[in-house]
């Protein structure tokens, strides 16, 4: 009962947990922000719990649905990041986090969303688990092209944290599930709670660290952030429909391109860019607005589904 309660009110915790690290600080200063690296990979293990091979049989049955999902993903959301960069010239921290933000693959609340907007269930589970595979790979590739003029991008090492944060977890959460099965179906009730927890915990320790310059140019980083969100859920839309995809695709692929994994973005740019600590604040509002934008557009998908 607990657990679902939380589930349904993900939005409202993490707005809660925002307002309190801009006011309060002192509530989240005492972690340190490399725990921000560790809270990623406790959500990526629940998603590797989550995952089996299976989800991925979609890529062999129906590729092109996922095929156009993936490369809307990785080619929409980066070059909308650097767009609204330079549309908003915004300064040199926070375009590198809006950039991360961007180069990032699909969140896992994607597949809730998905759900709750009548879209393709088992597309939604592969395109968000075959994008964060391509991740190591395209996340910081892509980084360093659209950044790598103002910024030095150290690829490889981007590489090894995107694989130690992200694709160890997920593997350790598919032994777990394959060795102890009885185990994960009743750890599975709780893992929203827990990814929850941490992703709250994650934008308490990003905006206090940074509550004062957030509040002082907050607006525009806001607005640049909503923007890049609400474009990529359009375009994502709009691809699926050029495509010809059904609504149900068409509605997975619009959440999937929308919702990113901002968190491992928030994780990056503590890691990579420590000189630029204000690169970690697009992710971190991006953690927040897209639990908003992405119930709202379900709700919207929905009912176009069912006319």
């Amino acid at each position: 009962m607990i657990a679902k309660w939380i589930d349904s009110q993900v939005a409202v915790i993490v707005l809660v947990v925002a307002v309190i690290a801009l006011a309060t600080p002192s509530s989240f200063t005492w972690l340190p922000t490399s725990t921000v690296t560790w809270l990623l990979g406790i959500v990526m293990f629940g998603m590797g719990l989550t995952l089996s091979p299976k989800d991925f049989k979609i890529v062999f049955v129906k590729p092109l649905p996922v095929i156009i999902g993936c490369l809307a993903q990785f080619t929409i959301m980066p070059l909308l990041a650097w767009g609204l960069c330079k549309v908003f010239t915004l300064p040199l921290e926070i375009s590198i986090g809006m950039i991360l933000v961007g180069c990032c693959p699909g969140g896992t609340a994607s597949n809730i969303m998905t759900y709750l907007a009548k879209g393709d269930m088992a597309l939604s589970v592969c395109m968000t688990g075959l994008s964060t595979l391509l991740a190591p790979i395209l996340t910081p590739l892509l980084t360093w092209l659209l950044a790598g003029e103002s910024v030095d991008v150290d690829v490889w090492s981007m590489m090894f944290s995107v694989m130690q944060v992200v694709i160890f977890p997920i593997i350790l959460g598919l032994i777990v599930k394959h060795y102890f099965d009885r185990f994960t179906q009743r750890a599975l009730a709780w893992l929203p709670t827990i990814s929850t927890f941490a992703v709250g915990l994650i934008i308490g320790i990003v905006l206090s660290a940074n509550a004062s310059r957030v509040l002082t140019c907050g607006w525009l980083i806001f607005l640049a952030v909503i923007l890049h969100n609400i474009f990529g859920l359009t375009l994502g839309f709009a691809v699926g429909k050029v495509m010809g995809l059904n609504k149900p695709q068409r509605n997975a692929i619009a959440i999937e391109v929308g919702m990113q994994n901002s968190g491992l973005a928030t994780s990056l740019a503590a890691t990579h860019f420590m000189t630029y600590p204000l690169a970690t604040i697009p992710g971190a509002i991006f953690s927040v607005w897209h639990n908003f934008s992405g119930a709202l557009a379900a709700s919207i998908l929905k009912k176009y589904s069912e006319d």
